[in-house]
């Protein structure tokens, strides 16, 4: 199926936009005609260490193919360097159009062992992240009349099926995303702005260990592309009435998130029978 959506003119944000599916969605914006500003710090899997050239590799590949692109390495994990990130894209290219809130770290603790310092650094990156990099490019959004807005969540957060490995961290950081996301949708309606997420199914870094020893379903292509696509959709005019939503991509095969309270549950049946209601 062919796709033509047009982003020239735009510019993006990608957070951790140096490898896996953030480089996916560096290379894909910049392909459909938007200057990226590749924001990654290089960090280890756990968040530590610093390698400016993983970004600057990404940007490099853009240029080289004829786009524009600019390696920035703010700390989006703290508010100011949530700034520094938006200001670098707006320094650079005069202007920001599209967030693409897709820096994460991975990490938890059974509740035995939990303790602040481990939800702080998860919740550091996924949570404090998304907040601070969307609230300094907001009111440039909101100026415009018109923004793009793609938060990353997943699975884990709310589908009990995934269950989290029992621990506490990464799931919660990803949920309050996810939360963040229906909210700032709201915000974001008078002005033009759409705010969605996207729970990616895609072969990176991060998940290598449990393919490792879990493969993927026979046949499933987990290339990070068809995650990309979703955005590249989403930051296109042709999105421009899709805000709020959570959608799911994994090989080209596309699922909605969908929150609802139903009456018809077993539980609700159990507690009508017991403490009465209807």
């Amino acid at each position: 199926m062919a796709e033509s959506f047009d982003l020239s003119g735009r510019v993006a944000l990608v957070t951790g936009g140096g490898r896996g599916i953030g480089r996916a969605h560096c290379l894909l914006l910049a392909e459909r005609g938007a200057a990226v500003l590749v924001c990654d710090l290089g960090t280890e899997l756990d968040g530590t260490g610093v390698d400016r050239s993983v970004a600057t590799a990404v940007a490099g590949e853009i240029t080289a193919r004829g786009g524009a692109a600019y390696a920035d390495a703010s700390d989006i994990s703290t508010f100011p360097g949530g700034a520094a990130a938006v200001q670098a894209a707006l320094d650079t290219f005069g202007r920001i159009d599209i967030v693409v809130n897709n820096a994460g770290l991975a990490g938890g603790a059974p509740i035995e062992t939990v303790d602040a310092a481990t939800l702080d650094r998860v919740m550091a990156v996924n949570f404090y992240g998304t907040v601070a990099v969307t609230r300094a490019a907001w009111p440039h959004l909101c100026a415009q009349g018109r923004g793009r807005v793609i938060n990353t969540v997943s699975e884990v957060a709310l589908d009990t099926r995934m269950g989290g490995a029992g621990t506490l961290g990464y799931g919660a950081a990803k949920a309050a995303v996810w939360s963040a996301t229906i909210s700032l949708a709201e915000a974001g309606r008078p002005h033009g702005i759409t705010v969605n997420a996207i729970s990616p199914g895609a072969a990176t870094r991060m998940n290598q260990a449990l393919f490792s020893s879990q493969a993927p379903p026979t046949g499933l292509d987990l290339d990070p592309v068809h995650v990309a696509r979703v955005a590249a959709w989403l930051a296109s005019d042709d999105a421009a009435d899709v805000t709020g939503r959570v959608i799911h991509a994994a090989g080209g095969h596309h699922r909605e998130y969908v929150v609802t309270r139903r009456r018809d549950t077993d539980l609700v049946a159990r507690i009508d029978a017991a403490l009465g209601g209807g």
